[in-house]
């Protein structure tokens, strides 16, 4: 019988983490859980499938040795990596690489990404690119720790989007719960870091010359526009349609039946709960859950009041 596959995310303790992510279901062995891997196929944070007859295989295993479920794709590794986001203090101003960098330096992918604001704190804010119009401009502004003048805030709220490539100077603010979707990298240049220590009492790693040479000087703006279609009993929002991913918001008050629009698709539900029924067969999911419909499974229907974020390659 054809199935999703649930899966078991890992968490990941950061020095800025918090404990929202306890909202979604799950037991924070710290208070400082920054991160919930939801849909990894990475090896610093592995999903592992937690039903069915692949039960107990990681999503990277599976996708070498079951090609056929995600439509015998060309790509080495996973592609793609889902994560909650909880910043209970700034994360650090860093920058990712693309892959012409990533690959022959880091070994691994470069890092397009992008942030759904599933909730906000009044006030709270994101970095979002800089004011630098040429890379000299840029570098004088790093050495001489003009971060003020350098950094682009912007509020956030609730709903909010936003594109974040390779090359995007970036950090996310206190207060602010994300749901990420991104290629499946874990390699990031720290510029800035607000002067924190670790337990140790050292200051974190920086990582300058990387991070300057593959900055986008100047930065662009948010480059997402959301469309929304109505229908009967759901809203659906497609979020981004890039080279990486593609990413849609389902919020659904009922009964919504989808058809695949490619070889897989992966699913978090972010709130509510509800029915999935793939060939027949129900399964209730709530908010914390992921999934990834394979591609044998061409329709299934969800009901309930709930919204999912999904995206596919």
């Amino acid at each position: 019988m054809t199935q999703p596959l649930f899966l078991k995310p890992v968490l990941q303790e950061k020095i800025w983490g918090g404990k929202r992510l306890e909202e979604f279901g799950y037991d924070l062995p710290t208070d400082k859980i920054g991160e919930l891997w939801a849909i990894s196929g990475h090896p610093n944070g592995l999903s592992v499938v937690e039903n069915g007859p692949f039960k107990g295989e990681t999503l990277d295993e599976l996708y070498i040795n079951q090609p056929q479920l995600f439509g015998n794709p060309d790509d080495q590794v996973f592609p793609l990596l889902t994560k909650i986001l909880d910043a209970n203090e700034w994360l650090s101003v860093q920058v990712h690489p693309d892959d012409a960098y990533s690959l022959p330096e880091e070994g691994e992918l470069g890092k397009t990404e992008c942030w759904y604001i599933i909730d906000s704190e009044p006030g709270a804010e994101i970095i979002f690119g800089h004011t630098a119009q040429t890379n000299d401009e840029l570098e004088q502004l790093v050495e001489e720790g003009k971060w003020d003048d350098l950094l682009t805030k912007v509020p956030v709220k609730k709903g909010d989007f936003f594109y974040v490539p390779s090359g995007t100077m970036h950090a996310i603010g206190p207060g602010v719960l994300v749901l990420e979707t991104q290629q499946s990298s874990d390699i990031t240049y720290r510029v800035y870091d607000f002067d924190r220590k670790d337990d140790e009492g050292n200051l974190r790693e920086l990582h300058i010359k990387k991070a300057l040479d593959v900055l986008t000087v100047p930065a662009k703006e948010n480059q997402a526009h959301p469309q929304t279609s109505l229908y009967d009993d759901a809203k659906i929002t497609e979020l981004i349609k890039s080279d990486f991913f593609a990413v849609e918001k389902w919020q659904i008050h009922g009964d919504m039946v989808f058809a695949k629009k490619a070889p897989y698709t992966l699913a978090t539900v972010i709130d509510g709960q509800g029915i999935l029924t793939v060939d027949g067969q129900d399964y209730p999911i709530e908010k914390g859950q992921s999934f990834v419909l394979t591609d044998d499974i061409s329709t299934w229907t969800i009901s309930g009041q709930l919204e999912v974020v999904a995206s596919t390659k």
